[in-house]
Formats: structure tokens, C-alpha cells, sequence
């Protein structure tokens, strides 16, 4: 396909009525064009799971390129770190109390849906694509039933789709509209990279700017990686994270220690042998991301659009490979909920090769790709555009971020933060006749592995005044503006500091309307 003239392109969008509402501010930074947008979204990537975080023992050498010539995100967390509810919140710019996706709970209403960034963009004249793990169905309205199935994908707002439900499988034949490029590539990773350079080369054809979504299964378990990738690793014994174990887990509240991130999860990280088993299989699948964003790159070089292409790279929550004694993710800690950020953008030379410290949340997703867009961020969106750090990366954009565990695993789980700059702080709802509610408060500037909880510390008391003001406030304006279904206002009800555990109401939502909680193995997968 040759590549399309400066001249003709700029002709195509002088004449496209959106093209000339653009924002002066845009036009000067992207030549009259509207830039195409790729969001690559991972699944379970903790925050250091790729070397431009410091990882010196994982090869990711296309996402370092991508942070090279971008920006990297040094502080950017999932408000739900946990998979359905993380997406829900990816597309609207909701925190989850907003949207009342998760599992459990129940799907996303399609109203909501219908005021995502995908369908913004494609009203405002980008074709737009998905494929990779949706785990996001559309209920009619809120709090109706909405399993998680090939009935229930948004698959009709898209112009060319090709996402699955629920947590699909890394065999590409076994993905319904993945099927036609199982042949060449059976595992799904390079996949899903293969499909994105196909619909990069059909958009430039018909001229057309575009917005294109890319969600990876990887490296969500099980660990499955491609075969391409099994010599990877072999040989090499990886280093534990220095808050790695049961040993590590003595100051964290009981309620965290009934959970099943520390009952079951760390099962599998608990040995040495299992922690470096599961380690390089978990390496492995964030290999098959990394070649396929070189794939997409390199199609975005082939087709002549790499110049006004804007790619965004993050995960939708992060994992704990033994932190504190526990896997998996769902908590607010920092390897759950911290997760890795990459904003690449050719039009902006002032942001390449730098780093910025702001507190960023996956909320600022949507709002950041419609204002790169040129479009307007509706006044609804809890989050906040990326861009002005792009030219100014030494700001903050926030004083605090809610993150919240609204997953009903057990009411012991059920857990808040309110995270700075400077500090965490989280409080444990729960409590009976063996535990109280409880609090943990870090210092993020002195103790990012969250060793020491600071609650007890006369010094701090100020400190931890400050953060409960913040959280009480978070909490208000969570209660004044939760969706009025799926069990959230009873929800943000046990959050409340004030009143005791024996006052409160709270019972786990019954697996309906909603999804039940499926975050584990596929049953084909487990068969195999």
C-alpha cells in the first residue's frame, strides 16, 4: 500500500468539518492533522515488569525504546486493581463506584458505554478497532443481567472489533474473531500485534484518522507464554522483591491476611522453586506484548504514520509475586495497584526522554486520549488529561487518588486508600470478635515496599490526620455520586470511618445480575 502525501492528507482533513473545529493548540502541534491514537492496554503487568523501571533482569527492548522516545510514568496506579472493574473505569473515566462494573457486582450499563472514549472518537470521525480481552459485558442499563459472553461485547460501537469475553485464551483459534490469524501465529500475544498492523494498514487506505485499542491477555495466568519465547530465561535466577514473604507480612492488619491473595494466591510464589518456575513463564508473556508493540510500530513506520501516531502503553492493574506473602493483586498496595505508563508522543519533541513523578490513574485515560484527539473531555470524567504534563512533567496534576477492593471476595477484603505524593493510607472495613477495623499509613517518599506502618508513630499523627481528612473527603463525594445499583451505596456505606463494623449492613452482592468473579484459568485452559 503507498504511503499517503502530506498533501493529500492535510487536503482530506482541511475539508472534514472536525479537522477544522480542532483546538489551535492541537493544530499547532500536530500540523492540522488529527493524530492517530494506539492504546495498549496489558493484563496483571506490575509497575517494574519492564526494564525502563529499573528491571535489569527482564528483557523488554521495544517498550524501552517506546519510554526512550516518550514519557514515562514513574507514579501511575489502577483505582481498581482488578480486571473488570480496572477496563470499566480505562473507558469512561469513572472510578468504579461511578460505573458499577466489576465482578460480582454487575456489567456496565450501555449508557455509560455509549460516552466512552472509543465511541467519542468514532462520532467525531476516527475509525475505530478493539481486539484482545474485553472482560467488560454491556448490561441494558444498570443493574441488569449482563454475563460476561460473545452476546454482551460492545462489539457493535466499534468499526472493526475483534475482543473476546471474559478471560479468553492464549490459543488464538480458541478466540472467536482472532480465529482467521491463529494459522500463522497460535499463540495470541503476536496475534493480537498482527491484527493491529492489519487495521493500521486499512485505515490508512481509506484515509481515515484512527483510534485503536489493544487489550493482551498476557500475562494474566495461567502462565501459558509462547513457545517462541521458551528459551527465555533459562538458567537465570531472578531476585525476589526485598518485601517478598510471609516474613514480611508481621505489621499488615489481620483483614489482609484472611484475604485469598495471602490464603491462595501466594501458593505459587511461596517456594524458591515455584517463585523462579512462575517468574520466567510471567517474563515470557510480557515478552510476547513487547514483540508485538514492535510489530505495531514498525507498521506504523511501513505505512507512513508513525510521524502523527500517538501510543499509549499501561496495564490494568499490577501482581504480587510473594509481596508481603500474598499474589495477585486486588489490594491497594503498591505491586497490586501500581502498574506502568507510557506516553508516546511524535508530535511533541519537549516530551521525549523524560520522566515524570505526578500521580496518574488509570481514570486519566480517557480524558487524555480525547484531548490528544482534540476533542472535549465530558464534565462527567472523574480523571484528568495527561497532556499539560507532556510539556511540563515536574507537576502535579492532584493532590490524591481513591483506590478502592469493592470485589466481595469476603467482607474481610473489603478495603480503601487514599494515596499522595507522600503517603498511603488504607482502611480495613471490617471487623468482629478477633479483629477491629484497621489502618495502615506509609511513607512513599522512605518506604515504597510499605514495611512500616506509620499508624503507631506519634511523629506521623499529623500526618495520618491529613490522610483521614482526605479519605473522608474521597468518601463523601464517592456517596453523593455512586451509581445507584449493583450494591454500591452500600458499599461506600461500610466505608464509612465512624460507625463501628456491628452497625453496618453489609452482605456479599449474590452472583447476579452481575458476572460471578471468574479471574483465574479458562476451562480449556485447565485442561490442558
Amino acid at each position: 500500500m503507498p504511503t499517503i502525501s502530506r498533501r493529500n492528507f492535510l487536503a482530506w482533513a482541511a475539508g472534514s468539518a472536525a479537522a477544522l473545529a480542532l483546538p489551535r493548540r492541537l493544530r499547532a502541534a500536530g500540523g492540522g492533522r488529527r493524530p492517530n491514537i494506539v492504546f495498549l492496554l496489558a493484563d496483571d503487568q506490575r509497575f517494574d515488569a519492564v526494564g525502563c523501571m529499573g528491571n535489569r533482569e527482564i528483557k523488554t527492548p521495544n517498550l524501552d525504546r517506546l519510554a526512550a522516545d516518550g514519557m514515562l510514568f514513574l507514579n501511575h496506579y489502577d483505582t481498581s486493581p482488578i480486571c473488570m472493574a480496572s477496563r470499566a473505569t480505562i473507558m469512561t473515566g469513572l472510578y468504579e463506584y461511578r460505573h458499577g462494573c466489576n465482578f460480582s457486582r454487575g456489567g456496565l450499563a450501555r449508557d455509560l458505554f455509549l460516552r466512552s472514549y472509543p465511541v467519542l472518537l468514532r462520532q467525531a470521525g476516527y475509525r475505530t478497532g478493539f481486539a484482545g480481552k474485553s472482560n467488560m459485558p454491556i448490561a441494558e442499563r444498570a443493574g441488569a443481567p449482563a454475563p460476561d459472553d460473545y452476546n454482551h461485547l460492545p462489539a457493535d460501537q466499534f468499526d472493526w472489533y475483534g475482543g473476546w469475553p471474559s478471560q479468553g485464551s492464549y490459543r488464538t483459534a480458541d478466540n472467536k474473531y482472532m480465529a482467521p490469524y491463529a494459522e500463522k501465529y497460535p499463540h495470541v500475544s503476536r496475534a493480537l500485534g498482527s491484527a493491529a498492523c492489519d487495521f493500521i494498514k486499512d485505515s490508512v487506505a481509506q484515509r481515515k484518522p484512527f483510534g485503536l485499542s489493544i487489550s493482551f491477555k498476557a500475562p494474566h495466568h495461567p502462565y501459558t507464554p509462547d513457545p517462541l519465547d521458551s528459551g527465555l530465561y533459562q538458567g537465570v535466577t531472578f531476585t525476589k522483591p526485598a518485601n517478598w514473604g510471609r516474613d514480611c507480612a508481621k505489621h499488615l492488619p489481620e483483614q489482609a491476611k484472611r484475604s485469598r491473595m495471602f490464603l491462595q494466591e501466594f501458593t505459587q510464589w511461596s517456594t524458591e522453586a515455584g517463585f523462579q518456575e512462575s517468574l520466567r513463564l510471567y517474563y515470557q508473556l510480557v515478552n510476547g506484548n513487547d514483540v508485538a508493540v514492535g510489530m505495531i510500530r514498525e507498521a506504523l513506520q511501513r505505512e507512513g504514520v508513525a510521524d502523527n501516531t500517538v501510543i499509549i502503553y499501561t496495564s490494568d492493574n499490577g501482581w504480587m509475586p510473594g509481596d508481603h506473602g500474598m499474589g495477585g493483586k486486588v489490594f491497594p498496595y503498591e505491586g497490586a495497584s501500581r502498574a506502568p505508563l507510557i506516553v508516546y508522543d511524535p508530535r511533541r519533541p519537549e516530551a521525549h526522554g523524560r520522566q515524570c513523578a505526578a500521580l496518574t490513574g488509570n481514570i486519566d485515560m480517557a480524558p487524555t486520549i480525547l484531548d490528544l484527539a482534540g476533542l472535549p473531555i465530558p464534565g462527567n470524567m472523574d480523571g484528568q488529561s495527561l497532556v499539560p504534563l507532556l510539556a511540563a512533567p515536574g507537576q502535579q496534576i492532584r493532590e490524591s487518588l481513591l483506590l478502592i477492593n469493592a470485589w466481595p471476595w469476603s467482607a474481610e477484603s473489603l478495603v480503601m486508600s487514599v494515596v499522595t505524593p507522600g503517603w498511603k493510607y488504607l482502611y480495613w472495613f471490617y471487623g468482629d470478635a478477633t479483629m477491629e477495623p484497621a489502618e495502615e499509613l506509609y511513607d512513599m517518599g522512605s518506604d515504597r515496599l510499605e514495611m512500616v506502618n506509620e499508624t503507631g508513630n506519634p511523629e506521623k499523627r499529623a500526618v495520618l490526620e491529613h490522610m483521614r481528612t482526605l479519605y473522608d473527603a474521597a468518601l463523601s463525594r464517592a456517596r453523593e455520586t455512586c451509581i445507584q445499583a449493583n450494591r454500591y451505596p452500600e458499599f461506600l456505606a461500610s466505608a464509612d470511618r465512624t460507625v463501628p463494623w456491628s452497625k453496618k449492613q453489609w452482605t456479599a452482592p449474590p452472583h447476579g445480575p452481575g458476572p460471578v468473579a471468574d479471574d483465574g484459568p479458562s476451562k480449556k485452559e485447565r485442561k490442558r
